[in-house]
C-alpha cells in the first residue's frame, strides 16, 4: 500500500509539472480575443468572434494530447512495476496539470490587458488574456489519461486470457504421433501371437 501511494504521488507530481509547458503552448497557439476599451471596461470588438470558442478548443486538444501521453506512460510504468498505483496519480495529476495550464495561460497577458483598460482612451483595442468559458474542458486531461490506461489494461488482460485458453487447449489435446490410449494404457495394435484355444486346436 505504501508503495502504491508513493508511486501515485510521484506520478501526480510529475504530471502537474507538465501543466507549465502545456499552458505556454496554449498561449502560443490559441488566438486571443480583441476588446474595445469603453469607460475603463472592455467590450467585444467583434460580437461574432470565434476566438472564445477557439481558446476552449485548443485547450481541450492540447490537454487531451497530454492525457494520451500520460496514459501511455502510466501503462508502461504499471507494467514494469506490476502495480496500478499510477492510475490514481494520472487522474489527480491530470486535474492539477490542467488547472496549472489554465491559470498560467490566463496570467500571461493579464497585467498588460488591465493596464490598457486603465490607461487607453475609449475606442482603443486591447487583447485580453486567454480564458476558459467551458470549464468542463479542464477534465479532458485526466479523462483521456484514465481512458487510455484502462483500454490498454483491458486489451492486455484479454490477450493474456486468450493465450491462457490456447495453452490449456494444447495441453489437453492429443499431439500427432502420440499412441492411442485406452483406459490409461497403450492399445497394442500388433497382431497377437499364435496360440492354442482351450480345445487344444491351433488358432
Amino acid at each position: 500500500m505504501a508503495s502504491r501511494i508513493r508511486i501515485g504521488l510521484l506520478a501526480a507530481l510529475a504530471i502537474t509539472v507538465l501543466g507549465v509547458p502545456v499552458g505556454l503552448l496554449w498561449v502560443a497557439i490559441a488566438p486571443r480575443t480583441v476588446y474595445q476599451v469603453s469607460g475603463g471596461k472592455g467590450l467585444l470588438a467583434d460580437p461574432e468572434t470565434q476566438t472564445l470558442i477557439a481558446a476552449d478548443g485548443w485547450f481541450a486538444v492540447l490537454t487531451a494530447a497530454a492525457g494520451l501521453l500520460c496514459g501511455l506512460a502510466a501503462y508502461v510504468l504499471a507494467g514494469r512495476l506490476g502495480d496500478l498505483g499510477p492510475l490514481a496519480g494520472i487522474a489527480a495529476g491530470g486535474v492539477a496539470a490542467a488547472v496549472v495550464a489554465w491559470r498560467l495561460g490566463h496570467f500571461i497577458g493579464e497585467s498588460a490587458y488591465q493596464h490598457a483598460l486603465r490607461t487607453a482612451g475609449d475606442g482603443a483595442l486591447a487583447r485580453a488574456p486567454l480564458g476558459l468559458h467551458a470549464l468542463g474542458v479542464v477534465l479532458a486531461w485526466p479523462l483521456t489519461a484514465v481512458v487510455v490506461f484502462g483500454l490498454l489494461e483491458a486489451l492486455d488482460v484479454a490477450h493474456r486470457e486468450s493465450r491462457g485458453r490456447l495453452a490449456a487447449g494444447d495441453a489437453g489435446g492429443r499431439r500427432s504421433g502420440q499412441p492411442d490410449q485406452v483406459g490409461g494404457g497403450e492399445l497394442d495394435l500388433q497382431a497377437a501371437p499364435t496360440g492354442r484355444d482351450v480345445d487344444g486346436r491351433e488358432s
